[in-house]
């Protein structure tokens, strides 16, 4: 072969192989699945963590998230509609008249912002996966409870992610610790507010909220305390409900068949705004309705009215006289009076 010829051949080749180059398909992102779970719990079910652990995410567009709820209280994985004018109203959750977008969302859904996307109530190890095809930020939230919140941040595909899934994992473990270990910080602080008391006291479960980048989480300990005191016939009991968003009920014989809201007939509301009862025998029913603090006042909103933190019964007549949450009591929230004849 002419050697000027080879050398042209060569020259062409070369040049051909960088056009390739640059023409060729670009090497595809793998959409990668995250895990992340949704909520929490000590080993008897008494302290639950109401948050997404963990609940702030850097993902890639194309990528999905699975969440697994490990506990029985229930939670919703949510995304609201985003920059829309005017914005969604937060719905009630699913499962009751116009909850969720209305209705839930299959699993596997897509979030870009543009239209809400819910789970329905889910529990002890079922899961949930969304799919991000678009970058941008996405709000997360829980429907059941006000201050589990998270945030999402999805890339494109060429940016490059901060943490792998080793990291959330790690995150995930410390930030319930951590939570669960406030929770029983929290318990002995409620029974000791308890007994501070007249001695016929009891704190209907006790909660905080606590906040990071991503969001907010909530420890609330599912407890009566003190779960059983002694008192006289005639001696008023008051329970006090210190979770800051937590709602409880206290609930004697018969459970409610429907909404455990509002309170059963025939009790009062004394002077200082909290539901009284009388109980003449321990076979009798009686239900306080929801108990919950006051919703937290924002800027630019009317301000929240006094809610409900304080339920009393006054026993007439001695008897062990056996209560629940009617929310909780599958956690254990149960509690008892031992009422004494009189002096």
């Amino acid at each position: 072969m002419n050697p000027f010829a080879a050398i042209r051949f060569s020259t062409v080749a070369f040049w051909i192989l960088i056009l390739a180059a640059f023409i060729a398909p670009q090497a595809v992102h793998a959409a990668t699945t995250w895990q992340a779970t949704a909520g929490a719990q000590s080993s008897d079910m008494g302290q639950q963590a109401l948050a997404f652990l963990a609940n702030e995410l850097w993902v890639h567009e194309g990528d999905s998230i699975t969440w697994t709820f490990p506990t029985p209280e229930i939670h919703t994985v949510t995304f609201l509609k985003q920059n829309t004018d005017p914005q969604q109203v937060r719905p009630p959750r699913p499962g009751v008249p116009g909850g969720g977008c209305p209705g839930t969302t299959p699993n596997g859904s897509s979030v870009d912002g543009s239209a809400c996307v819910t789970s329905s109530e889910l529990v002890n190890g079922q899961t949930y996966t969304v799919t991000f095809p678009t970058a941008g930020n996405f709000k997360l939230v829980c429907l059941v409870h006000n201050n589990m919140t998270g945030a999402v941040h999805v890339l494109d595909s060429s940016e490059p992610l901060s943490h792998d899934q080793a990291f959330y994992d790690d995150q995930s473990r410390k930030e319930q610790s951590q939570l669960l270990a406030d929770g029983s910080r929290l318990e002995g602080r409620g029974t000791a507010t308890a007994q501070q008391g007249s001695g016929n006291d009891v704190t209907v479960g006790i909660g905080e909220i606590v906040a990071n980048g991503g969001g907010s989480h909530t420890v609330s300990v599912m407890r009566f305390l003190q779960g059983s005191i002694v008192v006289r016939v005639g001696d008023t009991v008051e329970w006090t409900n210190l979770d800051p968003v937590t709602p409880h009920t206290v609930t004697f014989g018969t459970e409610p068949s429907g909404p455990p809201q509002p309170p059963s007939a025939g009790v009062t509301v004394d002077a200082d705004g909290a539901r009284h009862a009388v109980l003449t025998s321990s076979s009798e029913s009686v239900h306080s309705g929801f108990i919950i603090a006051a919703f937290q006042d924002r800027i630019g909103l009317a301000q929240a009215p006094l809610s409900v933190t304080r339920f009393r019964v006054t026993f007439q007549s001695p008897g062990t006289f056996d209560y629940i949450c009617a929310l909780h009591d599958d956690l254990g929230m149960t509690g008892r009076v031992m009422v004494k004849p009189a002096r």
